[in-house]
């Protein structure tokens, strides 16, 4: 099987309430409007482990190849000659393509490193300020993340860029496929001299040589999309963190992401999502703008430290007391806080997989609370 071939196949509880106390009592901010302790986390941490993605050196793949001259073969005069003499000019063309891809290639591999470095100045101009402290929704803030996200997208672009490189250099491997297929059918005729032959078996092993340049270029996009692609992911979910964090004007620490993952069972419901459970946080919706992000973010992470497998479990609280229309009123609004809470855990990075959602009423409950299990 000849080397074109092969590659044709390789494509193939905190208590937190007005004064509140933390399960396993570890004490914690109120929720009542006091600033939280705790130094904020770092701008090398919040950016740790995100090197510049673009990493993959250019190979030679398509320079330093033999070239060759159409106009050297197919000068016999035999009946196969005029065959020859197409087929040099086909892979002729194909060599003149593999060293236009190397080059785009290049261009391409250095116009994402200056598009990544960009980003990364961006983000770290945001994080420094956010850790060393500033006012919520600060509108310098504000507007270098919205450069930030256009220089991600910008990232996510390249990898379309890449990716239709990658199109590029398969279709030279089934070029070259087509012209390894033409050379065995031409030495296969009749009325050839030795010298038809000769050249064909050079063309053969020049074909060869610049088919392992294609998978030489293949390889290099194929790990630059991947690696691209992934970082990427990453930082969407970063992104949606720091909008949280630009919002209220500090800096959260990793993402809650980063920890460990595990499916989430099913919900539990009613009685049993509260019967004989300590939980983990209570949030009382006694007012409003309740300033709860910074210690639920505080609670859940130490809770992922502490076991990286947790589930946690949102259940909403409304009073059971009241008449009907009462009762059906603060089940909705209780609802609506529940949604509220987890919006924000998705916001610092937490995985929808990871949190259940549930409601139920209770007549211990004199105002709507949300209560965070983990299991």
């Amino acid at each position: 099987m000849s080397l074109s071939h092969r590659f044709i196949g390789l494509m193939a509880t905190l208590v937190l309430v007005t004064g509140c106390q933390v399960a396993d009592d570890t004490l914690f901010p109120s929720l009542s409007g006091e600033d939280p302790s705790g130094a904020p986390a770092s701008a090398d941490a919040a950016v740790a482990g995100n090197d510049v993605i673009v990493v993959a050196p250019l190979s030679d793949a398509g320079m330093g190849l033999p070239t060759i001259n159409a106009s050297n073969y197919g000068n016999t005069g035999t009946v196969v000659s005029q065959k020859i003499r197409d087929i040099a000019g086909e892979l002729q063309v194909l060599q003149s393509a593999v060293g236009q891809n190397s080059s785009a290639y290049s261009s391409q591999l250095a116009r994402a490193e200056e598009n990544a470095q960009r980003y990364y100045a961006t983000i770290a101009a945001i994080t420094s300020r956010l850790q060393i402290g500033t006012t919520p929704g600060n509108p310098i803030l504000v507007s270098q993340y919205n450069v930030a996200q256009t220089q991600l997208d910008q990232l996510m672009s390249d990898v379309s860029t890449f990716n239709t490189l990658g199109a590029a250099i398969a279709s030279n491997a089934a070029t070259s496929a087509y012209i390894s297929n033409a050379i065995d059918a031409t030495l296969r005729l009749s009325g050839a001299v030795e010298e038809d032959h000769r050249q064909l078996n050079e063309l053969q092993d020049v074909n060869n040589r610049t088919v392992v340049g294609i998978e030489t270029q293949w390889s290099a996009i194929n790990a630059v999309v991947e690696r691209q692609t992934g970082y990427v992911n990453v930082e969407r979910t970063r992104m949606t963190q720091l909008a949280t964090a630009i919002s209220n004007g500090r800096l959260y620490g990793p993402a809650l992401a980063e920890y460990g993952t595990q499916q989430a069972p099913p919900a539990l419901t009613g009685d049993a999502a509260l019967t004989g459970r300590q939980p983990l946080v209570v949030i009382r919706f006694d007012r409003e703008d309740i300033p709860f992000q910074d210690p639920l973010y505080q609670a859940a992470s130490a809770a992922l430290q502490r076991k990286p497998d947790a589930i946690f479990d949102l259940v909403a609280v409304s009073p059971a007391g009241g008449s009907a229309g009462e009762v059906a009123l603060a089940s909705t609004n209780a609802k609506r806080n529940a949604e509220d809470v987890l919006r924000v855990l998705s916001n610092m990075g937490l995985p929808a997989d990871r949190v259940t959602l549930s409601a139920t009423t209770s007549y211990h409950a004199a105002v709507n609370e949300v209560r965070i299990f983990v299991r």
